[in-house]
Order: structure tokens, then C-alpha cells, then sequence
């Protein structure tokens, strides 16, 4: 068995951290779209973190991670491993408390993710694209400077500032039957499910996955984590395990984890472009994937999707 982390978040803990982050952060618009609401049998409301800065809901928790740090440590810098969102979201946050960010990333990484880490002035160290390089290449940046390593996801303040965008969301649309953001490491759905649980207990709760990188719904069923090994899927936000304190939360308080197909992934985020004119990456149309692939699951229902970033290359869309 898994082991139980001792400190979960709670309700409060989230609307304490968005007292702390609301004069950072952009209070995201929720959309919907009669078009797609017709196609989905389904009422949908979408709630809009690709309008976050850094274009995704990372900067929420990154945020929330850095005011947490005391001055002493914040002086430090902080530090992670990271290729894309939570990279650029934990450089520009650190950017705003005027402290060092330090920030490894894969040399493969998308040049636009490094152009936006770079951007923000983090100090990058580029290593072998291996988790492996990526953890050991950490471990030398953090003993040589100090810095304060911030997990992307298996972090306390990280999932309270995570769960801040359903706090939102169910201030915009008090009357949400179902919430359902999309899972990889399980911060945003873990924060999501604090939140949403601890202010509408009879609310149905649930993450999409991709049928190609379905550990978390395989966690779910086996009751303990079952590692993400060589996903398969174009949803590259969505590829890595749940971590301990992410897992307890999700075990506890989600539904159920729903998973869709590709050609799902890829029709769902070509619908958002063409019938709402927004960018939504492919991980952020996940969601909208799995209310395709089961319709009966959601048909009538008030329906809640987080549109969890839209950092996008624009050369390389998969349609």
C-alpha cells in the first residue's frame, strides 16, 4: 500500500491560498458554446486556464508555492524539472517575488517552451530527455544553490493553489452537476476534487485520461499507484504518474477517472478551435474527449470542463 501522506488539503486551505494568489493570477472566463452543447447531448461549461498567464492553470499553484516560502528560503531561489507549463509558471512566479528560478529541462523540449522559460528569466540546465537526468541534474542544481524544489504536482501548496480554479468555477456556475478536469500527475484534479467536494459534497467528480496513458485510472482500480509506463498519446501534459498526496486525494474524493480514445483527443480540440475560436492544447481537450466517447454518462447534465492550458505549437497541429 501506498504510503498516506499526513498533511491533505482541505477547503479552507484553497480558499486561503486564493486570498493569497488572486492579485496575481487571472480570474479565467468560463465559456459555453450551443454547438458543441448539441453534439454532446449535454450542458458544458468550460472553464478557460488556457487564459491564465503562462497559458495554463500551472501558474496558479506555482504561485501559490512561491508567496508560501519564507523570506529566508525564498532568497534561495526555487527549482524543478520541468519541459513545459509548470516550468514557465514557477520561472514567471519567481520572477514576481523578484527571486531566482532554477529550472532543468529536457533538450527536447518544444523551442517555445524553452523561448517561454527563458523569457521569464530563469536560469535553465539542460540534460538527457530521462527522468533519471532530468532528477539527478536537479539534485546537483538544488545542492549548489540552495533553491527550494518545487514539484509540479505532489506538492501541498501547488494542489491548493491548483484547486483555486473550481473555487472559481463554482462561484461562475453555482448550478455544475459534474466537474471533470484532466489527469496526469493529478495536482489540478486533486485540488479540483478538494475544492469542488468541500463546497457541493453531492457534486460528481471526475478526471479524463487518455486510453493511452491510463495509469490513473488503473491506480484508481488497484487502490495503489500504478506508474505511467511509455504512455502513448498526444496529450503531452498528461503523461506522468499521480504521486502520493495527489493519489490519497484522488482515492478519497473523485468518482471515477474516465478515459477516450486519440481520434477522440483530436476531434474535441479541433471542435473547441472551430466553434468557440479558442487555443486549446491537446491535454485541455481530454476532457471534452471523454464526454464524446460517453455520452450517457453526461446527457442532460450541467457539465463542468477545465480547459487546462493552450500552449500550443502552432506548426505542428494535429489536424
Amino acid at each position: 500500500m501506498e504510503q498516506v501522506p499526513e498533511n491533505v488539503p482541505a477547503l479552507e486551505d484553497i480558499r486561503a491560498a486564493y486570498l493569497r494568489i488572486r492579485n496575481y493570477v487571472h480570474r479565467t472566463p468560463v465559456f459555453t458554446s450551443k454547438a458543441i452543447n448539441q453534439i454532446a447531448g449535454a450542458d458544458l461549461f468550460f472553464k478557460c486556464e488556457n487564459f491564465q498567464k503562462v497559458g495554463a492553470f500551472k501558474f496558479r499553484g506555482a504561485t501559490h508555492a512561491v508567496m508560501r516560502l519564507r523570506e529566508e528560503e525564498a532568497a534561495r531561489g526555487v527549482a524543478t524539472h520541468s519541459s513545459g507549463n509548470h516550468a514557465a509558471a514557477l520561472a514567471l512566479a519567481a520572477s514576481l517575488r523578484g527571486i531566482p528560478a532554477y529550472i532543468v529541462m529536457p533538450e527536447n523540449s518544444p523551442v517555445i517552451k524553452k523561448k517561454a522559460v527563458a523569457g521569464y528569466g530563469a536560469n535553465i540546465t539542460f540534460c538527457e530527455p530521462t527522468l533519471q537526468a532530468r532528477e539527478s541534474s536537479l539534485e546537483e542544481v538544488v545542492a549548489e544553490t540552495g533553491a527550494r524544489f518545487v514539484h509540479p504536482y505532489n506538492n501541498f501548496e501547488v494542489v491548493c493553489g491548483q484547486g483555486t480554479a473550481t473555487l472559481e468555477f463554482l462561484e461562475q456556475v453555482p448550478e455544475l452537476e459534474v466537474v471533470m478536469p484532466p489527469v496526469g500527475g493529478g495536482g489540478l484534479l486533486s485540488g479540483t476534487a478538494v475544492a469542488a467536494r468541500g463546497l457541493k459534497p453531492e457534486i460528481i467528480i471526475y478526471g479524463a485520461e487518455p486510453a493511452g496513458a491510463d495509469d490513473a485510472f488503473r491506480s484508481l482500480q488497484k487502490g495503489e499507484i500504478v506508474p505511467s509506463v511509455s504512455p502513448r498519446t498526444i496529450a503531452d501534459g498528461l503523461l506522468t504518474s499521480l504521486g502520493p498526496l495527489t493519489f490519497a486525494v484522488i482515492s478519497k474524493k473523485v468518482d471515477d477517472i474516465l478515459t477516450c480514445s486519440e481520434d477522440s483527443i483530436v476531434a474535441a480540440m479541433r471542435l473547441i478551435w472551430e466553434r468557440m475560436k479558442i487555443v486549446a492544447e491537446p491535454s485541455a481537450a481530454v476532457p471534452l474527449a471523454v464526454v464524446l466517447d460517453h455520452p450517457e454518462v453526461f446527457r442532460n447534465r450541467k457539465v463542468g470542463l477545465i480547459v487546462s492550458g493552450g500552449n500550443v505549437d502552432l506548426t505542428r497541429l494535429p489536424f
